[in-house]
């Protein structure tokens, strides 16, 4: 029904409906300008917080090996201690010297491994308090930019909650108009307006010039705009032209067709007293 509706309507009518359109767009926009680099501010904080998540977590997986690593040195000096202790109760017991040397060399290498361990814990120990500052002082730097998310999370629901209601209302009425243009010229809208700088697909003419790109229009050009007969696109930008009336603008006419008012030319006049010397009576 809407497409029948949209083939139905003069060039006039959809020249209006298009720059309603626009209007309620651009109100759209005014409304989410209202929003500014929050919901960008917002994002940003979002992908902080998730990547400081993200850093604590390895951290503390990188704790927890170091920490299972001391454990398992702990269990390998206990071993060790136990082999030495075996070793040297068999010492007493030792029938010749190469006994007694064979067990004096494992206990000496059980008590290099237990040194080794040692040293292997007391790294660990130590890799375990940098990184647990380093998982403090980033919960810090977590726990301020929650804060500081919560804050813009705050800001941008009351612009929100301010401008919803408004924004919602336009967003139908965008709606209701864009089922009333016909697919073809509504598609051709929305690229121009999408690739211009301002958001602009339609614009009506002023003094003489584009509403976009601001460059003259030449005379015929203006009759065809004025006419509404066709859909008129500026050679320069390429938007949508309309004639002010149409689009709502009044325009000073009075301003329009008063012409700058030339200053009189002053002209001297000679005295009839003061005579006139001929240029040879000089010589």
């Amino acid at each position: 029904m809407a497409k029948k509706e949209s083939t139905e309507m003069t060039v006039e009518e959809r020249l209006k409906a298009l720059f309603q359109l626009q209007t309620t767009l651009s109100a759209i926009d005014e409304k989410r300008a209202l929003r500014g680099e929050l919901p960008l501010e917002v994002q940003d904080l979002e992908d902080e917080i998730a990547g400081l998540t993200i850093r604590i977590e390895k951290i503390q997986n990188e704790i927890n090996d170091f920490q299972d690593a001391i454990k398992r040195k702990k269990g390998e000096i206990e071993q060790a201690k136990t082999t030495v202790d075996r070793y040297s109760q068999q010492l007493n017991d030792v029938k010749n010297n190469r006994e007694y040397d064979t067990l004096t060399k494992e206990i000496e290498y059980q008590t290099l491994e237990i040194e080794l361990c040692d040293k292997k814990i007391r790294e660990a120990m130590t890799k375990v308090e940098e990184r647990t500052h380093d998982i403090e002082a980033t919960q810090e730097i977590l726990k301020d930019r929650e804060a500081a998310l919560e804050e813009k999370k705050g800001e941008l629901d009351e612009i929100m909650q301010e401008t919803k209601e408004e924004e919602d209302r336009l967003k139908n009425k965008a709606k209701d108009l864009e089922a009333k243009i016909e697919p073809r010229l509504l598609n051709s809208f929305k690229r121009i307006r999408k690739n211009a700088r301002n958001g602009l697909g339609i614009v009506y003419v002023q003094r003489d010039a584009c509403g976009g790109c601001f460059n003259k229009i030449p005379p015929q050009r203006q009759l065809d705009i004025k006419m509404h007969k066709k859909i008129v696109v500026c050679e320069y930008c390429g938007r949508i032209m309309i004639d002010p009336e149409l689009a709502g603008i009044k325009t000073d006419v009075k301003a329009a067709e008063e012409k700058p008012k030339r200053k009189r030319a002053i002209r001297k006049v000679v005295k009839k007293d003061t005579p006139v010397v001929p240029e040879s009576a000089e010589d």
